[in-house]
């Protein structure tokens, strides 16, 4: 891989990159001031922790854009790429529901729109001729239509408020996982069980699963027929790389509000992965479990059952417990602010995992 050292600031939900800046500490633009090298779209991306076989080199980050690219992000200086993950992350989880509607534009479209979008055109060209001929407003015209854009855009009800009214429907991503069960009225959401049992019938053997990345732009697409309660059948051929729903399935988890691990009960699960005692440290991490919510527990249940039988299939598909840990640790388990040390966290937050998928029959034990 090609490593160059780029200036970086983020806008609005866009990631803009140049070269140098000298030393500068702002970064403005116009005609006659710097442009950005290149930008980057985050809405409907992706970020996390960039495994080893990406790259070899410390603190690391791994984005992905909707539309398929992916860039590798890496600092020297742990607090300052920690901000960066977390600022991502942020914008990226801010910008969700763009990303919807912005998906929604690629999706393919019905007989006949080439045609109307073409008519369309041709109206658009005919009007845009009969405005340049037109005569420009006054003064006063303009002061109204400043009044009344105004009046529009304080009247416009708020986005809760029109969830509140039910015009927008509750996500799948990005719903907490107790609003998510209590609403399907199970303790383990259906869209992970859906997946799972999609993974188990069709490919436990695929190399890589889990550590291999799908294609980005269908994962989202993926997310957003399952946001929008339309009906998805995985045997699809549109979903047809088993790549593509094990990405779906890490993005739902990496997007709930609170992680399947309760910020709550971080520091005891690392307090307990410290106890130098095996058979103490497995009891520490089996009643912590039991204390977290049901829809929490259950869901764990399942997903680390489910992980269990990849591994088991660890010949075919080469993934091994350490592996799997190495892949779902961030994933499942993170605090709630992160601190200096993240390249520690990160190593308690596999071995959590890890201890799991070798102890589940006496964690999940009665």
């Amino acid at each position: 891989k090609n490593w160059t050292s780029s200036w970086t600031v983020l806008q609005g939900h866009s990631l803009l990159f140049a070269k140098g800046q000298g030393g500068s500490t702002s970064w403005k633009f116009g005609s006659n001031q710097s442009k950005p090298e290149f930008t980057v779209d985050l809405r409907g991306g992706s970020v996390e922790w960039a495994s080893k076989d990406k790259s070899s080199k410390k603190h690391v980050m791994e984005l992905k854009t909707r539309q398929g690219t992916e860039l590798l992000i890496q600092s020297e200086i742990d607090s300052v790429i920690n901000d960066w993950y977390r600022a991502l992350t942020e914008t990226i989880s801010a910008h969700a529901w763009e990303s919807d509607e912005a998906i929604e534009e690629d999706m393919p479209e019905s007989p006949g729109a080439e045609k109307q979008d073409k008519e369309k055109e041709h109206r658009d060209s005919k009007k845009s001729r009969a405005m340049k001929t037109s005569v420009s407003m006054d003064s006063s015209d303009q002061k109204k239509t400043r009044l009344k854009l105004k009046k529009f855009l304080t009247r416009r009800p708020t986005y809760q408020a029109v969830r509140d009214k039910g015009y927008i429907k509750d996500q799948v991503f990005g719903c907490s996982l107790s609003s998510l069960c209590q609403r399907e009225n199970t303790s383990v959401p259906n869209f992970v069980t859906m997946c799972i049992d999609h993974v188990e019938n069709t490919g436990l053997s695929i190399d890589g699963l889990y550590r291999v990345s799908g294609n980005l732009a269908v994962i989202q697409k993926l997310r957003f027929a399952v946001n929008h309660d339309e009906k998805v059948d995985l045997k699809d051929s549109k979903w047809e790389d088993i790549h593509v729903t094990t990405g779906a399935l890490k993005m739902f988890f990496r997007e709930l509000p609170e992680p399947l691990f309760t910020y709550g009960s971080f520091n005891d699960f690392v307090n307990a992965i410290k106890c130098s005692d095996y058979k103490q440290r497995m009891n520490s991490v089996k009643d912590l479990i039991k204390k977290l919510p049901k829809a929490n527990h259950d869901t764990m249940q399942v997903l680390f059952k489910h992980l269990r039988r990849v591994i088991d299939h660890g010949e075919a598909n080469r993934m091994t417990t350490q592996s799997v840990a190495i892949v779902f640790g961030p994933t499942l388990l993170r605090p709630e602010t992160e601190t200096g040390n993240m390249a520690v966290h990160m190593v308690y937050q596999n071995q959590i995992v890890e201890l799991i998928l070798l102890e589940y029959e006496n964690v999940f034990g009665r």
